[in-house]
């Protein structure tokens, strides 16, 4: 994609150039709570969706490319990041623009583009960040958003809610749609899009997914969607709950991530999830690939190596443990595996 693209794009559509401040005082519609009538619906939503709907931005579906999180190459810089992902065999990167991160937020006029050039220089796409943007109120999100849109990056994974303990659920989820609102009229502005992550864990907004169902509901998915993280997701609902998840969300995903659990105890005794490579554990991909063809999904399509063999790369740290060599099989390894899962389901 030229670099601004994403912006002429969204402006040949009609939308309106607004300053941050006139469209904070041009809201007037008071954010509900949380009817019962909503909450009803919720429950017996998956019952109506009898296939995943499809997403309101994919008019057309083509084979999905594949990109590395670069949170696994923290140890080197972007340049070495970009020709190892493209020697392995990835089509793109999910570039980290965060604290620790190959581009630092408040150098990310800076540095965002020479990051760019280094990864579209071997060949390789760059259809999305992952910031720490969580409003408009976080540090440098105008700065973010706008370098972005100019280098004609559409998509960014945004940083999730919190659960507080001492107010009730329907408050914060009230509350969360207008920070909601508010971040997709910044959106709207920029042309791009905000995923939000579904993480799996205690007191994450997003987690058990429905919530994350409801915040979201009524706005434009163009602008704020969701991130599904097949992963995640299982681990929250590995019976039978990601199903209804991902039927519920799919006219929202704008992105998918996709890694492998298995439960097992910790060194305390205590269980939890513990990641694997692809096909060694709980997730059921050929159903969940079998549902994005229904959907026809196109967005950012990540694989995520969160896998302890990979001697620190899998927490982002600046220093691995096993030799480059291993590592770069590692990838390998499960990119290739994963590319034939997709082949299968005919989304490659």
């Amino acid at each position: 994609m030229d670099p601004g693209s994403a912006l002429q794009k969204a402006r040949s559509e009609g939308i309106s150039h607004m300053k941050k401040s006139n469209y904070m005082q041009s809201r007037t519609e008071a954010v509900p709570g949380i009817p019962r009538r909503d909450l009803l619906a919720a429950i017996s939503a998956t019952a109506l969706l009898g296939t995943c709907a499809q997403p309101a931005a994919a008019a057309t579906a083509g084979p999905l490319k594949i990109s590395v999180f670069s949170k696994h190459f923290q140890w080197t810089n972007c340049r070495e990041m970009a020709a190892i992902a493209k020697d392995v065999g990835f089509d793109g990167v999910d570039l980290t623009v965060r604290a620790g991160g190959h581009v630092l937020p408040e150098r990310v006029e800076e540095d965002l583009p020479k990051a760019a050039e280094d990864i579209r220089k071997v060949g390789l796409e760059l259809p999305m960040i992952t910031a720490e943007i969580v409003d408009i109120s976080s540090p440098h999100a105008d700065a973010v958003l706008r370098t972005a849109s100019r280098l004609g990056i559409q998509y960014y994974r945004w940083g999730g809610f919190a659960y507080s303990a001492s107010k009730s659920i329907p408050d914060q989820l009230a509350e969360f749609k207008t920070r909601v609102q508010d971040l997709a009229a910044l959106n709207k502005e920029y042309g791009v899009c905000a995923m939000y992550h579904t993480h799996s864990g205690i007191d994450r907004m997003g987690a058990s997914i429905w919530d994350l169902w409801y915040v979201l509901k009524g706005f434009d998915s163009r602008y704020v969607g969701v991130n599904y993280d097949i992963g995640h997701a299982t681990v929250e609902g590995g019976y039978g709950g990601w199903i209804s998840t991902a039927r519920v969300t799919a006219p929202m995903m704008r992105g998918v991530a996709v890694k492998d659990f298995r439960w097992g105890p910790n060194a305390n005794g205590h269980w939890q999830p513990q990641w694997c490579p692809p096909g060694q554990g709980m997730v059921d991909f050929a159903k969940f690939f079998t549902m994005l063809k229904t959907a026809r999904f196109s967005g950012p399509f990540q694989l995520h190596y969160e896998l302890p063999e990979l001697g620190g790369a899998n927490e982002g740290k600046t220093s691995m443990s096993i030799p480059r060599e291993t590592f770069v099989s590692i990838l390998r390894r499960d990119l290739t595996y994963m590319r034939k899962l997709l082949k299968e389901a005919q989304l490659v």
